[in-house]
C-alpha cells in the first residue's frame, strides 16, 4: 500500500486557549504553533481556530514520490480535485469537505518495549508483585492511532480513501460505518453515518490497559464531566479502550492492544451489527457516544455555512 502512517490531524475548536490545556493532560507534549506530539510520533495534533469544532486536516505519510504521483493518478480517475507537487499531495474528500495532506516520510520503528509480563492459567509470567500496580509515572501516548469522522455519505467518503487514496477496508458495522486502515493497525481511519459533517474522536494509544485505566481516572480526578464511556474492549480492532470530552466537545480515546494486520491474506474483513459493532464488553455506551449533545448545534451551523 503507498501509505504507511496517520501522521497527525488538525481539528478546530472555537477556544482554543481552553481546549489545549486538556491535551496537556491527556499525556501530549506542547510544541509551537498550537501543535502537540506523542511520545514516539512526533507532533501528531495541531489545534487551530474555528467557528466551531471540526476536523480541519488529516495528514498521511506515502514511502516516496512515486507513490505520491500514483495517488494524484488515483485521484485524477476518479475526478477528485488535487494539488500535487514533488513530494506532498493535497486533496479533499468530496462529501465532508476534509483537507487530506499526504507527504513522503521514512517508516517510523518504535522503540522497543519489553512486554507486560501477565499470570494466568496455565502460564506464570510474572513472579512478584505486579509492576503496573506501582507505576507513578505520568500517563504518556506513544502515537495517534486513527481519527473517527461523520460522513452524510459513507460509502462515497470510504470510495475517496479507498480508491483514491489506497486504504484498505478491515471491517464494517452494517449501514453505520467502515474500518479503514492505511498502515497495520487494524483502523487508522473510520467513516460513520452521520447527518453532518464532524469529528467523532481521536484515539491514543498507550502501553497497556493499566495506562488506560491509570490515564483516565487522572483525567478524570476533578473533572467527572470528562468521561463518556468505558472502561470496555472492543470487537471490531479488539482494543481496550476508555473514551473523554475535550471541552469543545470532541471525543478522545485512551486504547490499547489493536488487532494489528501484517498478512492481508490473513485477515477476513467482517460485516458486524447490534452491539457486536460497538464492543465486546463493557458498560452500555450512552446515548451521547453515536449522537453527541451538540450534534443538533452543528447540524444548524452546517446548514448556514452552506
Amino acid at each position: 500500500m503507498p501509505l504507511h502512517r496517520l501522521a497527525s490531524v488538525t481539528i478546530g475548536v472555537p477556544h482554543p486557549e481552553q481546549t489545549a490545556p486538556y491535551y496537556l493532560h491527556l499525556g501530549l507534549t506542547p510544541d509551537t504553533d498550537g501543535w502537540f506530539a506523542t511520545r514516539d510520533g512526533g507532533r501528531q495534533l495541531r489545534i487551530v481556530p474555528s467557528p466551531t469544532r471540526r476536523l480541519a486536516e488529516i495528514h498521511l505519510e506515502a514511502h516516496d514520490e512515486d507513490d505520491v504521483r500514483a495517488l494524484a493518478g488515483r485521484l485524477a480517475r476518479l475526478g477528485v480535485a488535487r494539488t500535487p507537487r514533488a513530494r506532498e499531495l493535497v486533496t479533499r474528500d468530496p462529501v465532508t469537505r476534509v483537507a487530506v495532506r499526504v507527504t513522503t516520510g521514512p517508516p517510523r520503528t518504535p522503540p522497543s518495549v519489553p512486554p507486560t509480563p501477565y499470570n494466568g492459567p496455565g502460564r506464570v509470567e510474572r513472579h512478584g508483585r505486579a509492576a503496573a500496580v506501582c507505576r507513578d509515572r505520568p500517563v504518556r501516548p506513544s502515537k495517534l492511532g486513527h481519527v473517527v469522522m461523520g460522513s452524510t455519505d459513507v460509502a462515497a467518503t470510504t470510495a475517496f480513501f479507498t480508491a483514491g487514496l489506497g486504504f484498505k477496508v478491515s471491517d464494517t458495522v452494517k449501514d453505520q460505518a467502515v474500518f479503514l486502515r492505511c498502515s497495520t493497525d487494524h483502523h487508522n481511519v473510520m467513516v460513520m453515518a452521520a447527518p453532518v459533517t464532524f469529528l467523532h474522536h481521536t484515539s491514543w494509544q498507550v502501553d497497556d490497559i493499566d495506562e488506560i485505566g491509570r490515564g483516565a481516572h487522572a483525567m478524570l480526578d476533578g473533572h467527572p464531566e470528562r468521561h463518556v464511556w468505558g472502561l470496555g474492549r472492543h470487537h471490531a480492532g479488539a482494543n481496550f479502550f476508555w473514551y473523554l470530552k475535550d471541552p469543545a466537545g470532541n471525543f478522545t480515546e485512551y486504547y490499547s492492544d489493536m488487532d494489528c494486520i501484517t498478512d492481508d491474506h490473513l485477515w477476513k474483513p467482517e460485516v458486524f451489527d447490534g452491539a457486536r459493532g460497538l464492543f465486546a464488553w463493557g458498560p452500555t455506551p450512552p446515548p451521547s457516544f453515536l449522537r453527541p449533545d451538540d450534534l443538533a448545534d452543528l447540524m444548524v451551523s452546517s446548514h448556514h455555512a452552506g
